[in-house]
């Protein structure tokens, strides 16, 4: 290789007495022989021998996350229920036994929150996969770098000397460190991310790890950055012309336009960024930054392209998936559409005035298409507001087939933006708009619907289109006697029952069958002469009741013939205990009146609800009583946490 081809990062060395140039994957190439003082080719060993160690350990921790990515793939695949139960044999029924065991061990333990804090309502799992991260992170960012400090002459300069010392190989190890980790922080935003794919988990899981290792890029970055400041700015002699050249270098400036962005991509993704400029904003920002980002790596030190380049492979990989996919589902060659075949999906709209907390809008549309997997969801673009915009919604009706045709319907809570231009146009006599869907994301729930698993279903608000999907696919079904279902809907109103009247229709029809139990709690609305518990609250077996109890409060029962539990008048207000549902003594009675099989807990609803019940469930469940074969303490939890309320 030529002395041109060296990248002008060449350090002290003297690459014109150089016999040979000897290659460093990922650096300056080095003169050899060294012709330096021997300070300076001591340090010059440290330097490449710590880079090259570097370089190793980034090739550890892919091949890490690789071999992962491969056992998860095998447990997986021997996880998947068998196709015929006649063929399995008592060596895979004790490996199921010991695999569900050691399940229901993990989630007593790593299911509930960990250092709300700190890290918000995450699961202590979620905190253990990044502490594992971090520590390995830790551990790679000092080993292997032998550590000393070597004073050495300044060419040409009587009685001025350098001191070399080993922050300078320390903190190129943390910088290649941050660059092996950008293209997994891609990964772990991308929704249409291949990780999906290999390990079933839904895009939004990973949102945790991404917004984290995104912090300890920035910290790796800073300290990459401040490391080198103190060597180039003090320890090198003399100043300050040896920091000014230092400084004005090409790469040094695109390393500072680096560092600016990454300053600015921390400082917008915190709590308070996003409510400084608001959420979409965020979004699009952070995207356009995070390109930037990734540019101005390349321009600092291009000889790690091998981690930039699949950065933005994978980035372009997602956008395109994202636009293949709307295109699918709006390509509809057979009907009068506009350019290349592709017809956004007409929408009717239903609007439920509530001025105390937001009005609500019910979406029902129908769409050629094939059909969603119960528990994925939508994202939705309300082209007559603004297509630079999507949000993700979660379809309330079971998903079927009909002439070729798949209906959809949907909940917004109104609240600013674009819910806002969809309620305005239902308020100003406009009966449809016009959506553009993308998806359907998501993990699939259905196998969580064994004949044998007892079913609760707990929401709150408009959380009920995460669970209702569930009920109606099993009203669809064959019944099961050895099943018990639960329903249980915290709402603010008895009047919110309108949201989704026709599918609590269908599960009133067949709740007997089904051995549904529906209970819908009331949290801000107190009894009154014509909402009164017995008016509201009919027998599960008694229509002639039901039907009196319509005739006195039509208000109220004629909404729905459930089991309504609302809040009495005390003084004049409400306490606390009567606001919202008791999930733990609702929970333990169910658990106490099954008979046999596990139990799954359908769940969405605000956040202090999801983590309750992290926290009741992992109570719930006993690996020890599992292991000798009562199924009843095998209790999962499937929630969607993915909505802001």
């Amino acid at each position: 290789m030529s002395i041109s081809k060296l990248d002008t990062r060449a350090h002290i060395q003297n690459l014109t007495a150089a016999k040979t140039l000897e290659p460093h994957w990922g650096y300056a190439d080095r003169a050899i022989p060294c012709t330096n003082d021997a300070g300076s080719c001591a340090y010059l060993d440290v330097v490449y021998s710590a880079h090259d160690r570097g370089m190793l350990y980034t090739g550890i921790l892919w091949s890490t996350f690789g071999a992962i990515l491969f056992v998860w793939v095998i447990l997986r695949h021997f996880n998947e229920p068998t196709t015929f139960p006649s063929l399995v044999v008592p060596r895979s029924v004790g490996f199921r036994k010991l695999r569900v065991s050691l399940a229901v061990f993990s989630r007593t333990y790593l299911l509930p929150d960990a250092v709300r804090m700190l890290f918000g309502r995450t699961t202590r799992l979620q905190v253990l996969v990044l502490t594992a991260l971090a520590g390995y992170l830790l551990i790679f960012s000092f080993v292997g770098i032998t550590y000393n400090t070597w004073i050495t002459p300044v060419s040409g300069m009587d009685g001025v000397y350098n001191t070399r010392s080993s922050i300078g190989p320390w903190s190129d190890r943390i910088g290649v460190l941050a660059y092996a980790l950008t293209p997994l922080s891609v990964m772990l935003s991308s929704r249409e991310s291949f990780l999906y794919l290999i390990t079933g988990l839904p895009y939004q899981t990973f949102n945790f790890l991404h917004r984290w290792l995104g912090y300890i890029i920035f910290v790796q970055s800073s300290l990459h950055t401040i490391g080198w400041c103190i060597v180039e700015l003090r320890l090198y002699q003399p100043q300050p012309s040896v920091g000014v050249e230092w400084v004005t270098q090409i790469y040094m400036v695109w390393g500072i336009v680096a560092m600016i962005i990454l300053l600015l991509i921390f400082l917008l993704s915190t709590p308070w960024g996003i409510r400084l400029t608001g959420y979409e904003t965020f979004r699009k920002l952070h995207y356009v930054l995070a390109m930037l980002y990734i540019g101005a790596c390349w321009g600092h030190w291009a000889q790690l392209k091998c981690f930039l380049l699949p950065s933005l492979i994978f980035w372009f990989m997602d956008r395109g998936a994202r636009f293949i996919r709307t295109a699918i589902l709006h390509y509809h060659p057979s009907e009068e559409c506009g350019m290349l075949g592709f017809k956004s999906i007409e929408a009717a709209i239903t609007r439920f005035p509530d001025e105390e907390h937001g009005d609500v809008i019910r979406l029902d549309m129908k769409n050629v298409q094939e059909a969603w997997n119960i528990g994925q969801h939508y994202y939705l673009c309300f082209p007559q507001g603004s297509v630079w915009q999507s949000h993700p919604f979660t379809p309330l009706n079971a998903p079927e087939i009909i002439k070729g045709q798949v209906k959809h319907s949907y909940i917004l809570r109104v609240k600013r933006g674009e819910t806002r231009k969809v309620a305005d146009l239902a308020s100003n006599g406009t009966s449809t708009t016009h959506v553009i869907l993308t998806g359907a994301y998501g993990e699939s729930i259905t196998k969580e619907l064994a004949p044998n698993t007892n079913i609760i279903c707990i929401a709150g608000g408009t959380g009920i289109t995460y669970v209702l999907p569930v009920l109606l696919s099993l009203a669809q079904q064959p019944s099961s006697s050895d099943r018990t279902i639960d329903l249980v809907w915290a709402i603010k109103h008895t009047s919110n029952v309108q949201w989704v009247r026709q599918e609590l229709d269908i599960l009133r029809k067949a709740r007997k069958a089904m051995n549904l139990k529906i209970r819908i709690f009331v949290t801000r609305e107190a009894s009154s002469p014509t909402t009164s518990k017995e008016s509201v609250m009919p027998g599960n077996n008694s229509d002639e009741k039901a039907m009196q109890a319509s005739q006195q409060s039509p208000s109220a029962v004629d909404l729905c013939d459930c089991d309504f539990d609302v809040p009495m008048k005390l003084g004049g207000g409400l306490t606390d205990s009567s606001r919202h549902p008791d999930l733990q003594k609702l929970i333990n009675e169910f658990l106490n009146n099954i008979i046999a099989g596990p139990t799954t807990i359908f769940a969405s609803g605000p956040g202090g609800m999801l983590s309750d019940l992290r926290d009741i469930v992992a109570s719930c469940n006993s690996a020890s009583k599992v292991w000798k074969g009562q199924e009843k303490f095998d209790v999962r939890l499937v929630y969607d946490d993915r909505l802001e309320w």
